[in-house]
């Protein structure tokens, strides 16, 4: 069985493919071939050496896949063979609030990943994919998407006819915006790209505004007559002032990335305004689940940006690296 690995140094061309053994099967184990894995920006900060330095080698990394249940072991009633699953992200978050001990077992990290022909999971860690999606389409919801329903639906509170501002053009941004559409409510985001703002609507966003032109950008929704109730905020703390001057008063951040990097933020108008600041980090296997339900529902299809053969983990995370990307970046492995 092959699967891309760091195996004792960082970087993007330090990820290669490497023989590894199919381990047997424990009861309660699930053998899954992969067929499709999605990229997150943590993938590039561990890959870099950004993220840790005290990761185990060699490491299988990528957290996020879809596949199809080839061989179960003893005892395993949640699937069987010839299902099509994905595993979350933290595999030992069902339900509730996440422990240390679930963090530290998060796929691609501290544990193995999912960027191989095969792996073997628990089965209380799998979650049946809508059937309508492609392994590609399925593969972008473990991390990215159900982050977002996360933030929304259990932080935030989401209610139909409520404004949702994000951030930026990524897949956590755009599952804002179709998520946000989807159940009701108003979605609003912000690009360095009007082409991509156009996209954007095409999607559901009812306005859009171009940080680069507009680099006041909260001045201008409050110009546009928008007050967001929530803000999902993945720019950091580049971003936060300005998503806290805008937000309503008694509004919502859920802080999500940092991915503009530096910046000084004022925390005052925060308290002043009576804001509730979430740090999400991911979820569990109910929101994931809870998810997966509305995606079948409605019919929404995740937006994938461009596809990479197996191998070319460099050049798929050089892509997300350089913004050009509108939606996920996918890997596809068989």
């Amino acid at each position: 069985m092959r699967a891309a690995q760091l195996t004792g140094a960082f970087g993007l061309d330090e990820v290669t493919i490497q023989q590894a053994p199919e381990p047997p099967l424990e009861p309660g184990q699930v053998r899954i071939r992969v067929e499709a894995v999605s990229l997150n920006y943590r993938d590039l900060l561990i890959a870099k050496g950004l993220y840790t330095k005290k990761l185990p080698f060699p490491l299988t990394i990528c957290s996020d896949c879809a596949g199809t249940v080839v061989e179960t072991g003893p005892g395993v009633t949640r699937v069987a063979t010839g299902d099509r699953v994905s595993p979350c992200f933290m595999p030992d978050w069902i339900s509730g609030p996440v422990t240390d001990a679930a963090a530290r077992g998060a796929l691609g990290a501290f544990a193995n990943g999912v960027l191989a022909e095969t792996i073997v999971m628990k089965e209380t860690a799998l979650v049946h994919v809508p059937a309508h999606l492609s392994p590609e389409e399925a593969a972008t919801l473990p991390c990215a998407a159900v982050t977002v329903w996360h933030a929304l639906m259990v932080r935030c509170g989401l209610k139909a006819g409520d404004t949702v501002l994000t951030i930026g053009t990524g897949g956590v941004s755009l599952f804002a915006v179709q998520i946000a559409t989807m159940l009701g409510a108003r979605a609003v985001i912000l690009s360095s790209s009007d082409e991509k703002l156009e996209r954007a609507r095409a999607l559901g966003a009812v306005d859009g505004i171009n940080y680069t032109t507009t680099p006041e950008w909260d001045a201008e929704l409050k110009k546009r007559g928008i007050v967001p109730d929530h803000v999902i905020e993945v720019g950091g703390t580049a971003t936060l002032a300005k998503s806290i001057k805008c937000v309503r008063m008694g509004g919502n951040l859920a802080l999500i990335g940092n991915v503009s990097g530096g910046g000084d933020t004022n925390i005052i108008p925060a308290f002043m305004k009576n804001l509730s600041l979430h740090g999400v980090f991911v979820g569990s296997r109910e929101m994931l689940e809870a998810l997966n339900a509305a995606v079948s529902a409605h019919a929404m299809k995740p937006v994938v940006d461009q596809v990479f053969p197996f191998g070319d983990f460099a050049a798929a995370m050089r892509h997300m690296e350089s913004g050009k990307h509108f939606g996920k970046v996918v890997i596809r492995v068989s």
